[in-house]
């Protein structure tokens, strides 16, 4: 009976499923804060381009009088 719970507590102790979600998890967390301080730091210049686009659509889509 102690020989079996031994070997089921070792198994569990050197098993290494959980760490795969662990790496998995940490690397998500870091690929987001990443997008935030990218958005963070670009989105003046980002909202500043998409306004030229928009108006630049909105003057050659006008039909001509």
């Amino acid at each position: 009976m102690l020989t079996k719970l031994y070997v089921r507590t070792r198994n569990w102790v050197e098993s290494d499923e959980g760490a795969t979600a662990v790496e998995y998890g940490l690397m998500v967390a870091g690929i987001a804060m990443l997008i935030i301080l990218a958005v963070w730091a670009l989105g003046d210049n980002l909202s500043l381009l998409f306004k030229n686009v928009a108006s630049r659509i909105g003057t050659a889509a006008a039909p001509a009088d």
